[in-house]
């Protein structure tokens, strides 16, 4: 095949679709230790080993986040991972006084922002169908389609983050205005929520607090 051929929608579709069934005949679902890990048995921490995140798994942790989807590929998470004295001592102005040693201990606290602008990048992101005028001077649907939609890249995050070893510890006792005023001022980016990421001392963990059962809280209509 030649490289003017790989370009062609069709064959792009074809190879796409192709790709998935390989993926779905090679793994059918993740393991019962797989779901614990990631989700199940996960615990929220906040208490943490002093021992250090390379850039490098930072970077890996990411590129798995970034394949999650959003609506219209829009994308509108950014990151900003916080590891020096000097941005921890920025981040801690905008903490509760209860939340601040659990930022102070993480190696890493991930600051979960949106950019207000993310439609800007739809003719790369969504190349095949220019959608900019649904979001060009609709700034209600530009703030509800970017927090949702970070929010999710957030969640994916933290999945990924526990995929590759790490624990982490969401946040939301802070305030967003200084968070802004920090961090972004001069820019379109929001912040959403702060997650601590690292490898948790456990010994602070307490139990497990209750689940709803299925019946509680769904229904199958």
């Amino acid at each position: 095949m030649s490289e003017a051929a790989s370009t062609d929608p069709g064959q792009l579709r074809q190879k796409a679709q192709a790709s998935h069934r390989d993926l779905r005949n090679r793994i059918n679902r993740l393991s019962d230790d797989a779901i614990d890990l990631i989700l199940r048995d996960a615990r929220s921490h906040y208490a943490w080993q002093d021992k250090p995140i390379p850039d490098g798994l930072l970077e890996e942790i990411f590129e798995i986040t970034i394949n999650g989807p959003t609506s219209m590929n829009t994308l509108p998470a950014r990151f900003i991972f916080v590891k020096s004295a000097e941005g921890k001592a920025r981040l801690a102005k905008s903490l509760k006084p209860q939340n601040v040693p659990k930022m102070m201990g993480a190696p890493v606290t991930a600051i979960i922002a949106q950019d207000m602008n993310f439609w800007h990048e739809l003719p790369f992101l969504f190349p095949h169908d220019d959608r900019r005028h649904l979001f060009d001077g609709n700034d209600a649907y530009c703030k509800d389609t970017a927090y949702r939609n970070a929010t999710l890249q957030g969640a994916y995050f933290m999945i990924a983050a526990r995929a590759v070893g790490l624990d982490v510890g969401a946040m939301s006792g802070f305030s967003n205005a200084i968070v802004d005023e920090e961090f972004f001022a001069g820019t379109s980016l929001k912040s959403n929520f702060l997650c601590n990421v690292g490898y948790a001392d456990e010994t602070a963990l307490f139990q497990k607090l209750p689940r709803f059962a299925f019946n509680q809280v769904c229904s199958v209509v």
